[in-house]
């Protein structure tokens, strides 16, 4: 099974909350993670890829993607990077 994942990185959970209410109100997942995330992923939407197998990815991130289906927005999840929103394709 493949879990392949875009993301979007904050520091703080005001963030993501605000990007979150931008998502909601039809805003593209991938323009927002361009405009807003902070890490490196952000200049191809926030696509990290497929993520099966990586034994460096943070466990509380590889937990909740493992809980999305795909298609799937995460709730806000927070790692030791910071805040995310987390979609499962």
């Amino acid at each position: 099974m493949s879990l392949k994942a875009k993301h979007i990185l904050v520091q703080h959970k005001y963030q993501a909350e605000d990007i979150l209410k931008l998502i909601n109100q039809g805003q593209e997942f991938e323009s927002l993670a361009k405009k807003h995330s902070q890490c490196s992923s952000a200049n191809n939407g926030g696509d990290l890829g497929d993520l099966s197998g990586k034994k460096n990815v943070d466990s509380d991130f590889l937990e909740t993607l493992e809980s999305l289906k795909v298609g799937q927005l995460s709730p806000i999840t927070r790692t030791r990077f910071g805040y995310h929103l987390i979609k499962r394709y």
